[in-house]
């Protein structure tokens, strides 16, 4: 009877042995720790998905793991995968947040935890539970836009029309900053028209705007990143229209997607005799409309940099290093440290240089290159 008791307890403790080598595992499947979690906004847009792989990529060959989640839009479900990734034990959270205010409770649980929070691409307002900022400089972003529309303008009283991103987004507002300042002069001096904003057209005298009033500004001409939204409002916008403010026009338009909806929009009117429209991520998609003169430009985000910028910040943390910034950005709490990266603007003038020949895409993804 003594042996079959010792015999037992032996079974037990190699059970709670093996049950304890099995939670310690490095895989990040179900329990399992991760090192790094990270929170992208949706993968409804080629951008982020696009961000997904490059981090997977990033990380391949390093000791620690990742987990990716989409939020798709939802503040809710961003904070569910916040908590998700927590319960994994992460030391690294890196977030590019859905609505930059509503994401503070989120991150706010992660520093409760310990987790060192790095805001991506898009920064985390009114919290001081935010470590760092991994950005392209948002204000160049839109100054290029800007500078482009002047560049391509001919003669006086060329009719502007302004769209933006999403309100939620305090990337939107740099963005639109960013080009306001160097359009501004434009307006003033009479080479742009503003043809689809009365809230722009009451402060086309102000270069430097306050946030209410880019809010103001924003609640008019937002595209909520939305495509389809874009194009409803871009069609809305030129039923409206009188004959002096079409013929040739110039289109700010924030990002890829809601330009190519716009462009299509603005290129089936007959009263339109040209257009320029900007656009922002260097998206395939918008690369064949630029190719086929159907998008003037795009701002080239290298997201590869931005990516490595990211997992390096990430790798310093967990080495217990300091990572390397290059400047800050204030949060409406804290001052914010932050990594930038540049921006290159591309036209069909350089578009093979800045994205085959970099490597970034294939030449074979194209028609008429």
């Amino acid at each position: 009877m003594k042996k079959v008791w010792k015999l037992f307890s032996v079974l037990i403790v190699m059970t709670v042995l093996t049950g304890m080598l099995a939670a310690c595992s490095g895989t990040t499947g179900g329990s399992s720790k991760v090192s790094v979690g990270i929170v992208l906004p949706t993968k409804d847009e080629p951008r982020w998905v696009q961000d997904e792989q490059r981090f997977k990529d990033a990380l391949a060959d390093s000791d620690y793991t990742t987990e990716i989640l989409f939020s798709q839009g939802s503040s809710a479900k961003e904070k569910e995968n916040v908590e998700t990734l927590l319960n994994k034990g992460i030391e690294v959270l890196i977030i590019a947040p859905h609505d930059g205010a509503a994401a503070g409770s989120a991150v706010e649980a992660a520093k409760k935890e310990g987790v060192t929070v790095i805001a991506y691409d898009r920064l985390i307002t009114e919290t001081d539970a935010i470590d760092y900022y991994v950005t392209f400089d948002s204000l160049a972003v839109g100054a290029a836009q800007g500078q482009y529309l002047i560049d391509s303008a001919e003669g006086k009283n060329v009719p502007l029309y302004l769209y933006a991103g999403a309100s939620s987004d305090n990337n939107a507002f740099l963005f639109f900053e960013g080009a306001w300042k160097v359009l501004q002069p434009k307006i003033a001096d009479g080479t742009f028209v503003i043809a689809n904003s009365s809230e722009a057209e009451a402060l086309k005298d102000k270069q430097e705007l306050t946030r209410d009033e880019l809010g103001k500004i924003l609640g008019q001409v937002t595209t909520n990143w939305d495509p389809n939204e874009a194009k409803n409002k871009a069609q809305t916008h030129l039923t409206a229209a009188a004959a002096n403010l079409k013929g040739d026009v110039a289109v700010l338009a924030p990002n890829d997607g809601t330009a190519r909806s716009i462009a299509d929009v603005f290129g089936t009117d007959s009263d339109i005799s040209s257009f320029v429209v900007t656009g922002q991520d260097a998206e395939k998609a918008s690369i064949q409309y630029i190719i086929d003169g159907k998008q003037s430009m795009t701002v080239f985000k290298d997201v590869r940099t931005l990516v490595a910028d990211a997992i390096d910040m990430a790798i310093d943390i967990l080495d217990d290093k300091k990572p390397a910034t290059t400047g800050s950005y204030n949060n409406g709490k804290v001052d914010v440290k932050a990594k930038q990266t540049d921006v290159i603007v591309v036209d069909e003038e350089n578009v093979k240089k800045e994205l085959i020949d970099s490597e970034y895409y294939e030449a074979s993804e194209f028609k008429g290159l």
